[in-house]
């Protein structure tokens, strides 16, 4: 749909609300080609996506969305991080916008639903809205947030960070790329998405609500459509450096070692065993690992590692911390290494509004859809503009439990699902008074 199409569109006859429904074939199709940029096919013909933050992908992909939201007629705005946002006019042109969004940047193992998922849900929204000559009170919003998986850049959600003043514009802009060494600043400067729109934002929206796929088994599990997610679990990302003593491996007693690479399988069995005592909801996952000099034949120098600690109790979060610091403590000692920490990402976990989790399950329900409350595992950009605005996120399943993975996928039906009770979330928050 081009501009004048939308025009022309909003001066239809207005359809009923309550009865309007998304075009899943139309969100499919722009699911589809977006994740074409930045293509891998897996060993089994998967179809997934490798579109890091600030890469040329990235550019392609900023690129074909925005051309999407001016061909509806949405006013684009980017902002200094390179946060990009639709606009659709309400008929109160004074009252703060309903938001809506999520990120179009993946890992490099991604999927085509990851983050895609609520921006194209989003415009899904838009597009029906228009067609069907519905106007709303507040304006409409459709967002994408910069480098929100944390693949290239650290911390992740960094976009939606700073969009909310938790993150100094500045420092942010200075962060290096974890895969190239690569300045964020420069980079954003170089695909053209260093935007003039002043960044933290000037106002916070009425409403934030975001639409992803769960990322996890539970829902399939369940055989639940839509879940209520409750929140979002605290993280603590830590990048060890284990420095020990490079040796022969052959000629070097046991007791007179200093090997790094002992350490980092100790910790890697002993943060599984953290989350295995403590139970509950919390994950322990080490998902990095790389040896200096990496040789068959050698006890290494040095290893370099991350640590991901998750829960949803901010006092039981601090409880695995502290045990994972009390083990790097004494293994340090035994080994005679050195062991030096850097905080990647450290996040409270964060409770989304009750009126607007209310507001998901009893519009889902009002659509004949079954439900679940539950927390989200994973990071969003959600947990961010919590801070700032109510804020809510609707859940659909994904297959298999698989995200963050080539064979990433969710079914048309429950992406049908999904996109209609974020259309009438947002239709009922768009003319609140």
């Amino acid at each position: 749909m081009d501009a004048d199409t939308a025009d022309t569109a909003d001066t239809a006859d207005s359809a009923d609300p309550a009865a309007l429904r998304i075009d899943v074939d139309r969100l499919l199709r722009r699911l589809d080609a977006l994740g074409e940029i930045g293509q891998v096919i897996g060993p089994r013909g998967e179809r997934g996506c490798a579109r890091l933050a600030l890469t040329d992908a990235d550019r392609d992909g900023r690129d074909l969305v925005v051309g999407w939201m001016r061909d509806l007629g949405l006013a684009v705005s980017i902002d200094a991080i390179g946060n990009v946002v639709g606009v659709r006019a309400g008929d109160d042109p004074a009252l703060a916008p309903v938001m809506v969004g999520s990120h179009i940047d993946t890992v490099r193992t991604g999927g085509r639903f990851d983050g895609n998922l609520g921006v194209l849900g989003g415009l899904e929204v838009v597009e029906t809205l228009i067609t069907h000559g519905v106007a709303t009170r507040r304006p409409v919003a459709v967002a994408f947030f910069t480098d929100e998986e944390g693949a290239r850049f650290q911390p992740d959600m960094l976009g939606s960070l700073v969009y909310v003043g938790g993150l100094a514009l500045e420092d942010a802009l200075d962060v290096r790329a974890a895969d190239d060494g690569a300045r964020l600043g420069d980079e954003l400067a170089r695909i053209g998405y260093a935007g003039p729109t002043p960044c933290p934002t000037a106002a916070a929206p009425h409403a934030y609500v975001e639409l992803h796929i769960e990322q996890g088994p539970v829902l399939e599990d369940a055989g639940v459509t839509i879940g209520v997610v409750t929140g979002v679990q605290g993280i603590s990302w830590t990048e060890l450096t284990i420095t020990g003593q490079s040796a022969h491996a052959g000629t070097t007693p046991m007791r007179l070692r200093r090997d790094p690479g002992y350490v980092a399988a100790e910790l890697t069995a002993g943060v599984r065993a953290i989350a295995r005592q403590m139970g509950g909801s919390q994950v322990a996952t080490v998902g990095r690992m790389e040896f200096t000099p990496n040789l068959v034949n050698v006890v290494p120098s040095s290893v370099t590692m991350t640590v991901d600690l998750r829960n949803t109790d901010e006092h039981l979060l601090q409880q695995a911390e502290h045990r994972f610091d009390t083990s790097c403590r004494r293994l340090a000692d035994d080994e005679g290494v050195t062991i030096e920490r850097r905080t990647l990402a450290r996040f409270e976990p964060v409770e989304f509004d009750a009126r607007m989790i209310d507001l998901v399950e009893t519009t889902a329900t009002r659509l004949g859809l079954s439900t679940m409350r539950m927390p989200s595992g994973a990071g969003h950009d959600a947990q961010m503009l919590a801070r700032i605005c109510p804020t809510s996120m609707i859940f659909v399943p994904s297959v298999n439990g698989l995200s963050h993975n080539l064979a990433e996928l969710t079914e048309a039906t429950d992406l049908q699902a999904g996109t209609d009770v974020l259309l009438q979330v947002v239709l009922q928050l768009a003319n609140d008074g």
